[in-house]
């Protein structure tokens, strides 16, 4: 399933890969490459994809005119996209504590990292997309005076940024493997979409019973 830090140093040059690739193409066309990684891609790849949704879901969100109705839908797929993006970072992390205990390589007695790699990698997700669309903005035709060098500047600060994170996901990595450093699946159990947790449809429903 995974050759270990190799796959995990390539996250970022996937993410950036995808990126463009997503921009220029039908999403539908993308397959994983095959061969003995290909779930782990796969999986990597569908996270990514549900961050790239949200992005361009959320600014979809912000157009000047949308009425009440088109601002509603628009909601209701942030949040359906966003549950899927934190499901599939926790099936990252289930995916990669499976390879250490069938390994017998997770040390329940080594420091605990308070950050899973599955939420690191929905961040390295999240900086791919702004420095693809930072790059974007450099280029942009008609820009207003001074645009091009401000987000020259946010790419500078956005790279720096994302080349620390990946180097910190290599480390915990690593040092899991060695049984110096662990980490546990944190699930986000995340409320507004239940519709048991979530009083405002709870509360409508109930309403609606009595009426």
């Amino acid at each position: 399933m995974l050759t270990l830090t190799h796959d995990i140093t390539d996250i970022a040059p996937l993410h950036d890969q995808l990126t463009t690739r997503w921009h220029q193409e039908a999403i539908e066309t993308w397959q994983p490459p095959s061969g003995p990684n290909t779930a782990w891609i796969e999986l990597v790849a569908k996270q990514h994809l549900a961050n790239f949704e949200l992005w361009h879901t959320e600014d979809a969100a912000r157009t000047p005119g949308a009425n009440d109705a088109d601002l509603a839908r628009v909601k209701r797929r942030i949040d359906e996209t966003n549950q899927r993006r934190n499901d599939l970072a926790e099936q990252i992390d289930q995916m990669l504590l499976d390879f250490l205990a069938a390994r017998d390589l997770h040390d329940s007695k080594a420091p605990l990292h308070s950050e899973s790699p599955g939420l690191m990698i929905d961040r390295l997700s999240i900086l791919a997309l702004k420095i693809f669309h930072t790059r974007e903005e450099m280029q942009r035709p008609a820009a207003p005076q001074g645009h091009a060098e401000r987000n020259r500047e946010r790419l500078e600060i956005l790279t720096v940024q994302r080349a620390d994170l990946a180097e910190c996901l290599v480390q915990l990595w690593t040092e899991t493997l060695a049984g110096a450093r662990r980490f546990k699946l944190y699930r986000q159990l995340k409320m507004y979409n239940d519709p048991a947790l979530n009083p405002a449809v709870y509360l409508e429903s109930h309403a609606h019973k009595r009426s």
